[in-house]
C-alpha cells in the first residue's frame, strides 16, 4: 500500500478507536441503573482496537498509537521518516475529528465542561496532589507518569510479540485488544487511562485548562514506555537474521547459513560443469 493509503487507514482507524472508547465513556458510562461503568469502557478501548485490528492491520498495521508506532520504529519493525511523520500527524487527525463529533452530540445535548481533569474524558493527574479527579486516591504526577509509561511498555511489548512471525498466526488481535482493556481497567481511576497521544490530545484540545496544560505528560511517558518496549524486544528477544548475504548481526559467525550458501555455490559450479561438457559433445 501506498503511504497515502495507510496514512487513511490510520486515521480511520484513531478516529474509530476515540469515538467508540470516549463516546463509550461520555454517553453510556453515567447512565443511572443502567450505565456500563470503567469495564464496560474498558471493553469498549479494547474492542475498538481488535476491530481495527482486523479491518485495516493488513493496510497499515493498526498502530492508531503515536506512541506504538515509534515503539514499533525502536524495535526495528517499522520505517522512519516521513512514514511516521505521515502515521502521527493522521492518528492525532482522526482522534480530533471523533473528538469534534463526541463534543457537537455532548453539546447538543446540553453539557458543559469546566477545564478540569476527566471533563470530556480527558486525561490528567492532581496537580495539588489532594483532588480525585477520577474516584479514589489523588494521584500525583509522579503516579501519572509510572502507571503511563509501564502501561504502555507492556502494551507494546504484547503488540511486538504477538505479532512475532514466531507467534500463533492471526490471533494478534485478539491479543492486542484484550490487552488495552486491561490496561484501562487498571489505570482509568489514575489518568482515565491514555497509553496513546493522540487519545489524550483529540480530547484535550476541545477541552483547555487542566486537561491541555497536563498533555506533555501523556505525550512523554507513553513514547518512553514504548521505546523501552520496542529496543528491549529488539535486544533480547527478536530471532537473529545470519542468512543475508550483507548481514551483521552479532551472531553470524554461530550460524549455518554460510556453509549452506557455500554448498549452493558448489552445486552451481558442478551444473555449470555438466552443462559446458554437454556443449563440447553437441559441439563435437
Amino acid at each position: 500500500m501506498s503511504l497515502a493509503k495507510r496514512a487513511i487507514a490510520e486515521c480511520i482507524g484513531t478516529f474509530w478507536l476515540v469515538f467508540g472508547g470516549c463516546g463509550a465513556a461520555l454517553l453510556a458510562c453515567g447512565v443511572p441503573n443502567v450505565g456500563i461503568g470503567y469495564v464496560g469502557v474498558s471493553l469498549a478501548f479494547g474492542l475498538t482496537v481488535l476491530t481495527m485490528a482486523f479491518a485495516i492491520g493488513h493496510i497499515s498495521g493498526c498502530h492508531l498509537n503515536p506512541a506504538v508506532t515509534l515503539g514499533l520504529l525502536a524495535s526495528g519493525r517499522f520505517k522512519g521518516g516521513k512514514d511516521t511523520i505521515a502515521y502521527i500527524v493522521a492518528q492525532c487527525i482522526g482522534g480530533i475529528i471523533a473528538a469534534g463529533i463526541l463534543y457537537a452530540i455532548m453539546k447538543g445535548a446540553g453539557a458543559s465542561f469546566s477545564g478540569v481533569a476527566g471533563d470530556f474524558a480527558t486525561n490528567g493527574f492532581s496537580a495539588d496532589g489532594t483532588t480525585a479527579h477520577f474516584g479514589g486516591a489523588a494521584y500525583g504526577m509522579g503516579a501519572a507518569f509510572a502507571i503511563e509509561a509501564v502501561l504502555t511498555c507492556v502494551f507494546l511489548f504484547v503488540i511486538i510479540g504477538s505479532t512475532d512471525k514466531r507467534a500463533p498466526a492471526g490471533l494478534a488481535p485478539i491479543a492486542i485488544g484484550l490487552c488495552l482493556t486491561l490496561i484501562h481497567l487498571i489505570s482509568i481511576p489514575v489518568t482515565n487511562t491514555s497509553v496513546n497521544p493522540a487519545r489524550s490530545t483529540a480530547m484535550a484540545v476541545f477541552v483547555g485548562g487542566e486537561p491541555l496544560n497536563q498533555l506533555w505528560l501523556f505525550w512523554v511517558a507513553p513514547i518512553v514506555g514504548a521505546v523501552i518496549a520496542g529496543i528491549l524486544y529488539k535486544c533480547v528477544f527478536e530471532e537473529k537474521c545470519c542468512c543475508c548475504k550483507d548481514c551483521k548481526c552479532d551472531k553470524k559467525d554461530d550460524c549455518k547459513c554460510d556453509d549452506k550458501a557455500d554448498d549452493k555455490k558448489d552445486d552451481v559450479k558442478e551444473d555449470k560443469k555438466e552443462d559446458d561438457k554437454a556443449d563440447d559433445k553437441a559441439a563435437e
